[in-house]
């Protein structure tokens, strides 16, 4: 590494307001996703930890378990005040600080009037959504008139994983954020394939997060089964051949919030390609120190012919966002 290592964009980076933590321990998440407790989050105590970090600027979001816990008037009034605090935090500090916008799904009515609001008037750079909104997953039908605007905006999409549906059987009392979230996030890029969503439409800039999951290791599985349960369906002749699933999730943008190296972002590189990598460093739910040690992984690991990891992932996410906000 020099001396002066490359400034970072970081596009997982987590918020909170008083309001928030309220409604969502009101709703019962005292526990969100069955970790101890929720962080603190302080947007001066973050930005110093962005200086020690080599952070230029944290695009903040809403995570799990998003804005909508069961009432619709209510997701809409949640979520309109945290992407309003979003908005003011970029406006306070507009070369530290992005957001994306959080949108109360599965309410698709009130998600396209506060998609509208946030990059129309509040100029979020992109929203954010989760794996799943109350055990419907985004591929659903139901979700289509939001993909649609998406699509017709280019909407950069971050997507969080959450808890799935029924997790009380498969999480065994641990935290889902350990294993659900990485299923979870695999579960809705398939389920996004499957139900032919990526290629009906195109144009959303997809972000998924913690070095995509599961997918480098089973892409290859997907598309076998995909291949045996449509070997019955004859193609007509002059039909366009369908991508294969690895060039369709190469199509899609990865961070590599988590641990990843020595294993993850090597298999992730190898399955995908390194050109829709970026950076992320999942805090405030991230303490410092583990945040402080990821970094430090990162330095260490084999850096990519002629350049650093740092310097990669911030290219990346330039690439990515039309209008980033620049020191």
């Amino acid at each position: 590494m020099s001396a002066s290592p490359a400034a970072l964009l970081d596009v997982h980076a987590h918020f909170l307001t008083p309001r928030y933590l309220e409604a969502a321990k009101e709703a019962g998440h005292v526990r969100p996703d069955g970790m101890p407790g929720w962080p603190d989050w302080d947007a001066g105590r973050h930005l110093d930890l962005m200086d020690e970090w080599g952070i230029t600027t944290s695009l903040l979001s809403i995570s799990s378990p998003g804005t909508h816990f069961g009432n619709d008037a209510v997701a809409r009034a949640l979520s309109r005040h945290v992407n309003e605090t979003g908005a003011e935090l970029t406006r306070q500090y507009p070369s530290r600080f992005g957001y994306f916008a959080a949108l109360p799904l599965p309410d698709v009515d009130a998600a396209l009037d506060e998609l509208a609001y946030a990059m129309d008037q509040l100029n979020g750079n992109g929203v954010t959504l989760q794996t799943n909104a109350h055990g419907v997953y985004l591929g659903d039908s139901r979700f289509e008139p939001l993909l649609a605007e998406l699509d017709r905006r280019r909407t950069p999409t971050f997507v969080h994983p959450t808890s799935p549906p029924n997790f009380e059987a498969v999480s065994l009392g641990r935290p889902r954020s350990m294993l659900e979230f990485i299923f979870d996030t695999t579960r809705t890029v398939s389920d996004l394939i499957f139900n032919g969503r990526l290629r009906q439409y195109p144009n959303i800039p997809w972000i998924f997060t913690h070095g995509a999951g599961a997918l480098p290791l089973l892409a290859q599985r997907m598309e076998m089964f995909h291949s045996v349960f449509s070997a019955s369906e004859s193609p007509s002749p002059g039909a366009p051949t369908h991508p294969s699933f690895a060039e369709e999730i190469s199509s899609l943008w990865f961070d590599i919030a988590g641990t990843p190296f020595p294993h993850q972002v090597p298999a992730l590189a190898s399955a995908f390609g390194t050109e829709r990598i970026l950076y992320g460093s999942d805090h405030c739910f991230t303490p410092p120190a583990a945040t402080t040690a990821q970094l430090a992984s990162i330095h260490a690991a084999p850096q990519p012919a002629d350049e650093t990891w740092r310097a990669l992932t911030t290219r990346n996410a330039h690439r990515l966002f039309p209008r980033p906000p620049n020191p």
